[in-house]
């Protein structure tokens, strides 16, 4: 029987098939060969009774360590110009690290009916990456985020209090995620989810939800080389040649083509400085620390 593991937790995993949702453990021929089963892996299991065991993984397109998730076709950052405010460099740093896995990023700008967040979202439409303007309170944006990843595997994230479980439960009214409140003097969600789960929306849609941009583990982008950053900035495409250096790093040389299109508002500022950031951090570490 094949499907879709849905949740991992304390060595179970939960599997949706077309006969419901089987509860089972994995193989212990996945200890030996050192592969454990990720929530979002395809797999094939046999039954025993009411419950199964993992037999077979099929190939993952991808993988995430922190959420531990696997084949997921986009990523939804949640970023808001309300409280809390949600810093560019948060976005930035997401999207280079679901480019390095060749997935796609969607921003949804939460909390509209409080800030619009024009020159939020402004930033992101011009950089070419979609936004999809929300509010949970008034429901405003959720078809459009809905259509956004119908037919995918996505993942939620953003800095808590965002308003990501708000949304799923707007989307999806039996995804039973307990949310916090925000909290106006840390500025942030007291956030209850403990575990990466996948909500099914119908369609082949699911959702993970995870809690917090500390569980999309930032410290991914420190394995990212400086030179391939900024082929993970699909705005900086038309710029990455024609500068004076065959090696210019797009930072503060003379005659840099990148430099140039920044200063005339070609490329957004903010997102140029974040590329200065991260390649920075990049610099720092040698080939033989990524290994």
């Amino acid at each position: 029987m094949k499907g879709i593991i849905v949740k991992a937790l304390s060595g179970f995993y939960y599997v949706r098939t077309a006969e419901g949702l089987i509860t089972c453990r994995a193989r212990g021929l996945f200890r030996k060969t050192g592969e454990s089963p990720l929530v979002g892996d395809r797999v094939t299991i046999a039954l025993s009774g009411a419950e199964g065991t993992v037999e077979t993984i099929a190939p993952r397109r991808n993988a995430f360590v922190r959420p531990s998730v696997a084949n997921v076709d986009a990523v939804v950052i949640f970023a808001s110009a309300a409280i809390p405010v949600t810093d560019p460099f948060l976005i930035d740093r997401m999207t280079v690290i679901a480019a390095r896995q060749g997935v796609s990023s969607v921003l949804c700008v939460n909390k509209t009916d409080l800030d619009p967040a024009e020159g939020l979202i402004g930033i992101y439409r011009r950089a070419g990456i979609p936004v999809v303007a929300t509010s949970a309170q008034t429901g405003a944006g959720l078809y459009a985020l809905r259509e956004a990843i119908r037919g995918k595997t996505v993942v939620f994230t953003g800095n808590s209090g965002v308003g990501k479980s708000a949304i799923l439960r707007g989307l999806s009214p039996e995804a039973a995620v307990q949310t916090g409140e925000v909290s106006q003097k840390l500025g942030r969600g007291r956030h209850t989810t403990r575990h990466v789960e996948l909500y099914a929306l119908g369609d082949e849609t699911y959702v993970a939800d995870t809690p917090g941009f500390s569980s999309f583990d930032p410290e991914q982008m420190e394995h990212v080389p400086k030179e391939e950053l900024q082929d993970l900035f699909p705005d900086f495409a038309p710029y990455r040649t024609g500068c004076r250096f065959p090696d210019c790093s797009h930072r503060t040389e003379p005659g840099c083509v990148l430099l140039e299109a920044v200063r005339a508002g070609r490329v957004e500022p903010s997102r140029h400085a974040s590329y200065r950031r991260l390649y920075e951090t990049a610099e720092q570490y040698k080939p033989w620390e990524n290994k």
